[in-house]
């Protein structure tokens, strides 16, 4: 057969085809604009915001001092990031939401009526209305209540195994035939046990509830008859819009609806959740952030209230508009704390108990130490040493009466008949020899009681009082820049403190505390890494706008590395240049200003004239950290990062590129 001959239409069709097939190029995702602050004294620095059209792609600094030969290299080197980076001015002005792979595919299971719940945007009382009734926002971490404390408190108390002794030695006393001396005396070293530890059990109850009221009285700033309005914590309804600003603690579960952000980002930190103190980025839908927070109506359906606090499945329909999807990067979580965005609103979806962070509170644990442990099988291996010592006793007792059962009537102790009256001779009250038997074992549980000695639990409970109030006043523990001192929240497990016998670990973050530090770099195959004898140059200064700012963490540097990045020229000091371009803008750290402690108790420095101010880079990730740190230690210091440019000072000098 022969090949089929194409058309020239065909042809042309193909050729077209050919010329098509490179795709035209999507905008970048836009990072996000952050506002610079400084928390301890409240003042904002702080850049206008331009639209999205007007803003340059890239700003960079170069260094023009060492001659023409490394300009035109570094020149070179910010010329192919811009070309790389660079798209036409005034081409998007609203980028459209980009959803996450973890959103696509939760977006997939579709959720049904019943297993949902409605969320009216901005109309709480039709949200709450029955049968939803949804619970209010008040939060309760107490252990026990007036009615429940001493039936609950004695409950765990006597999960001690001695003290179930002491309890069945204070029974014994009781019983008359014994003949005990004070009957009521055996049962005051229990008495006084007991009300020890309930007292101090009340007493950490207590804190807990001053500390749930003090969470539930504080005040959010929520929207009321379309101005926003404080309110407290406890008043929060699910469907209520709630505005956080920079610094502040989420107040509830809350969908993100607008920000500060042109763009919609906004970061939270979550270490109260997970223990993480890196930022986290979370995004609202761009069909939120163009209406009014005061005009927004819509329904939200979304998932019933779960535990997992890394997924969120739920979708937004917002009038005359389709339904959009929600995910995990659009949801706030309670006890999250918003950084580095001026503010926030969103919308309450889960509050109170229905939270995820109390939906993962188990309650207050009972701790037990491991000496507790310990004394508790102790007890029962003594309390069997004295049941078959008693044991032994009574069989012995019984064996003696039934040898001499003709002789109890005369025998002193034993004697059944009273003469005391010779015109009468009664009885005493004789139960029988099985009786006498059991009055023997009792008799002998109080004779052998000492074996487990209730005064040592008595010393233990002193010895825990004595210690929290040793440790509350201890000089050594108390923390003068939060001026607090060390609080002792359970005394039954002091004696555990340092007694660590083994380290589980999920990954090297926990026990690196996520510390990561620059050592050493290989650049165009040469090694760099003789920085033992370098010095920490965290201390590399830049100026802007009258303000001295240097990175607040210092780095060993290498010297030949930097003499190479100063006046090197060839090929190995142009890649040397380009690695650490691309290491101080290829990541999502972002600069804060904050204050220069050291500064401020520096008399010298504080009568300069010249303010100095410290550069802190946050981010996801600490290993960006350390390498955006090591960078500022070489020279190239982000100072700036917006959704549409980058400010990089390269050894104290900046250059200007548009896009």
């Amino acid at each position: 057969m022969r090949p089929e001959r194409q058309s020239p239409s065909s042809q042309e069709a193909t050729s077209a085809g050919e010329a098509m097939d490179v795709p035209a190029r999507l905008p970048d995702p836009v990072p996000s604009p952050i506002l610079r602050h400084s928390p301890s004294s409240g003042s904002t620095m702080s850049r206008s915001l331009r639209s999205v059209a007007e803003m340059p792609s890239v700003t960079f600094a170069a260094d023009m001092r060492s001659g023409s030969t490394r300009a035109e290299s570094t020149a070179s080197s910010f010329e192919s990031f811009r070309r790389a980076g660079s798209r036409p001015p005034g081409a998007v002005a609203r980028l459209p939401t980009r959803r996450s792979a973890s959103e696509r595919a939760g977006s997939q299971r579709d959720l049904r009526d019943e297993d949902a719940r409605f969320v009216y945007i901005n109309d709480a009382a039709r949200t709450n209305a029955p049968p939803a009734e949804f619970p209010d926002n008040s939060v309760r971490t107490t252990k026990y209540s007036v009615l429940t404390f001493i039936p609950r408190n004695l409950y765990e108390q006597f999960h001690r195994v001695a003290y179930v002794y002491f309890l069945i030695l204070a029974v014994l006393n009781q019983v008359p035939q014994l003949g005990v001396f004070s009957p009521v005396a055996s049962v005051l070293p229990l008495a006084f046990v007991l009300g020890v530890t309930a007292v101090k059990d009340a007493y950490e109850d207590w804190r807990r509830h001053r500390s749930d009221k003090n969470e539930n009285n504080r005040t959010a700033s929520v929207l009321v008859d379309g101005v926003f309005q404080p309110k407290r914590w406890e008043e929060i309804q699910v469907g209520e819009l709630v505005r956080v600003v920079a610094n502040e603690t989420l107040p509830c579960d809350m969908v993100l609806v607008s920000t500060s952000d042109p763009t919609g980002v906004a970061y939270v930190q979550t270490i109260n959740l997970d223990g993480e103190s890196n930022l986290k980025t979370r995004y609202a839908k761009q069909e939120t952030m163009s209406t009014p927070p005061e005009a927004l109506a819509g329904l939200i359906k979304c998932e019933k209230p779960n535990r997992n606090i890394y997924g969120f499945l739920a979708t937004v329909d917002l009038d005359g508009r389709r339904a959009v999807s929600l995910g995990t990067s659009n949801i706030m979580l309670r006890g999250c704390e918003l950084k580095n965005t001026v503010w926030a609103i969103g919308v309450a979806v889960y509050t109170g108990r229905d939270t995820k962070v109390m939906l993962n509170n188990s309650g207050a644990p009972s701790k037990r130490s491991r000496l507790e442990t310990h004394t508790n099988r102790e007890t029962i291996v003594l309390a069997v040493v004295l049941t078959l010592l008693c044991t032994l006793v009574s069989l012995l007792a019984g064996i003696w009466l039934n040898d001499h059962i003709d002789e109890l009537g005369v025998i002193p102790y034993f004697r059944k008949y009273d003469f005391s009256d010779p015109n009468e001779v009664e009885k005493y009250k004789w139960y029988g020899t099985g009786a006498q038997v059991v009055f023997t074992f009792m008799m002998a549980v109080i004779q052998f009681q000492v074996v487990i000695p209730i005064a040592l639990f008595i010393s233990m409970e002193l010895v825990r009082v004595g210690q929290a109030y040793f440790m509350v006043q201890d000089k050594h523990m108390f923390d003068d820049k939060r001026q607090a001192r060390f609080q002792c929240r359970a005394l039954n497990i002091n004696e555990d403190l340092g007694q660590i016998k083994y380290v589980f670990s999920d990954k090297t973050g926990t026990l690196t505390e996520n510390c990561m530090e620059f050592r050493c770099a290989s650049v165009h195959g040469g090694d760099f890494s003789e920085t033992d004898g370098g010095e920490a140059v965290g201390h590399h200064a830049v100026t802007e706008d009258g303000v001295v700012l240097r990175p607040k963490t210092a780095v060993k540097t290498d010297p030949k590395l930097m003499a190479m990045l100063k006046d090197g020229t060839g090929a190995k000091a142009d890649a040397a240049r380009d690695f650490f371009l691309t290491l101080v803008t290829c990541n999502t750290i972002v600069p804060i200003i904050v204050d220069d402690d050291e500064a401020a108790d520096d008399p010298a420095a504080a009568a300069a004239a010249v303010a100095r101010r410290l550069v802190e880079y946050q981010g996801e990730s600490p290993d960006e950290q350390a390498l955006v740190y090591a960078a500022a230690a070489y020279g190239y210091t982000l100072v700036e990062r917006t959704s549409g440019h980058i400010i990089i000072d390269v050894f104290g000098t900046r250059q200007s590129e548009l896009g």
